[in-house]
């Protein structure tokens, strides 16, 4: 329950809003399992899953995930900057500074 209390433009009128009950999905820790690399990492969500994974003791649902910040180029380095790198050697011959 959240009590409001009036501002100037309800003339100073108490009103009390209730939260609706059931609507929002059932929030809960699930671990997430990237296919790529086999990396598993806790986390909060709402997807529901049929699989469910041992992780530090525990047993959670298991949710799978084609990339996380453990296979994606820009996280690992792997990720190759060649546009910015043509910008770079534009800038440079266009100056002369090479």
């Amino acid at each position: 329950m959240v009590t409001i209390y009036g501002s100037q433009r309800d003339h100073g009128r108490k009103e009390i809003l209730q939260n609706e009950k059931d609507i929002h999905p059932e929030y809960r820790p699930v671990v997430f399992m990237d296919t790529t690399t086999g990396y598993k990492f806790l986390s909060g969500s709402t997807k529901r899953s049929s699989e469910t994974v041992e992780f530090e003791g525990e047993t959670y649902p298991l949710i799978r995930v084609e990339i996380s910040s453990d296979s994606h180029p820009f996280y690992t380095g792997r990720q190759k900057f060649t546009q910015a790198d043509g910008r770079v050697d534009r800038f440079n011959k266009k100056y002369g500074l090479k």
